[in-house]
């Protein structure tokens, strides 16, 4: 894309899983508004990646930054502020199991510097009405379904209108009439509001029916593909 800054871009990076580097030689821009699949078999990095996008792990080697963030000098006190551009979305949902669902996001508002309550109230509104839960506000995690859970996920990643959406296998809980409905809701975000998704998945009938940019971790190294090449990759878990 000419004349358009990239919101994640990495150069020849090396990516750490543990102690060792698992990707080396990285290059990967994402753009507002891509939808961009990072796939590959277990062990290949692809989960690595997700980590240092969100200052988990520390970059090894080479350029990385994340919405104007340098991912290879911040500081441990600016990892919050990187995280607020973003929104994350994990396959084990991790909601509070504590409180309500409305509280369980006004817990993230709160935490990511909001004080008014009258606007957290209305954001809350906002994010749930997206995902089609409002309904479900006042609910506990443990009455709602897992596909239900993870669309209150979905409205907590939305919470601070993040320029980009980090999705770890969001569908890899989920029967496959339930992701499917993720997907249209992921998709429809993308599309819609124009925000970047960057999933990692498995589910290689995802990618070939909800289309976008592939990244195959392999080898290695992980670069850009065409969907047609991408390997066979049916194992669910990753490092």
């Amino acid at each position: 894309m000419e004349n358009v800054n990239p919101i994640i871009s990495f150069r020849n990076a090396d990516i750490c899983g543990g102690e060792n580097i698992v990707i080396y030689d990285l290059n990967m821009d994402v753009f507002p508004g891509d939808f961009l699949y990072i796939v590959g078999k277990v062990g290949t990095g692809k989960t690595s990646i997700i980590r240092t996008i969100i200052a988990e792990t520390r970059l090894a080697k080479g350029e990385g930054k994340v919405c104007d963030f340098d991912l290879a000098v911040i500081r441990e006190k600016d990892v919050p502020y990187l995280r607020r551009q973003l929104g994350v979305v994990f396959q084990d949902f991790q909601l509070l199991m504590d409180r309500s669902v409305e509280d369980n996001l006004s817990f993230v508002l709160k935490a990511t510097g909001w004080k008014n309550g009258s606007d957290m109230d209305r954001r809350i509104s906002e994010v749930l009405e997206a995902v089609g839960m409002s309904h479900k506000a006042h609910r506990m995690p443990h009455q709602l379904s897992g596909g239900e859970q993870q669309r209150i996920a979905i409205a907590r990643a939305l919470l601070n209108r993040p320029q980009v959406i980090i999705a770890d296998e969001p569908t890899g809980n989920l029967d496959n009439e339930t992701a499917a409905g993720i997907m249209e809701l992921l998709t429809g975000i993308n599309r819609e509001r124009g925000t970047a998704i960057v999933m990692v998945t498995h589910n290689l009938s995802i990618c070939e029916k909800y289309r976008g940019r592939i990244f195959e971790c392999k080898n290695e190294g992980c670069t850009e593909i065409i969907a047609e090449t991408v390997a066979d990759t049916n194992d669910e878990s990753d490092i």
